[in-house]
């Protein structure tokens, strides 16, 4: 819930999941320790900042945050959340098959040029990885907007 949280530490954005300890501790309540106890304002800040609309309460060595009961305005917060990180999914996927292609790409080149050293590949065995990519691609993107739908569909439900 918190992972895509960002803490502005030493002037560098930091996922909250590497600087503190995250936990359940009863269903309607989360604790974050710290690693580090002087960063706790920061991760106090970090939490009040975000999208999901929480308020934490800081005490000595943790923070303990309240998990409100799921308004409309609460849950289309989350839903936004859960968008946005299904987009920034898709987004990796699409760059892993763009670096996939490029690779596959050089690879044929130096089957033409055969001065250049490394593996080489046929122009057969190039349409079939490119078709196979293309089909990976198909297949993650797919279950990344079916999960996507299913985690929407969840928080309206309550």
């Amino acid at each position: 819930m918190l992972d895509h949280i960002m803490v502005e530490y030493y002037g560098v954005k930091t996922p909250i999941n590497r600087m503190a300890a995250i936990s359940v501790s009863d269903p309607k309540t989360l604790k974050v320790t710290p690693y580090d106890p002087s960063t706790l304002k920061e991760l106090e800040k970090a939490i009040i900042s975000s999208p999901l609309g929480l308020n934490p309460q800081a005490d000595d060595q943790q923070l303990i945050i309240p998990i409100p009961s799921l308004t409309k305005e609460h849950a289309q917060a989350i839903v936004k959340v859960v968008a946005k990180s299904s987009e920034d999914v898709k987004q990796s996927i699409r760059r892993s098959r763009q670096k996939a292609l490029d690779n596959i790409k050089k690879a044929a080149a130096k089957k033409k040029d055969k001065d250049k050293a490394g593996p080489s590949l046929s122009e057969d065995e190039v349409k079939r990885m490119e078709k196979e990519i293309d089909d990976l691609t198909k297949k993650y993107m797919k279950k990344a907007d079916d999960m996507c739908k299913t985690k929407e569909k969840e928080i309206k439900q309550g």
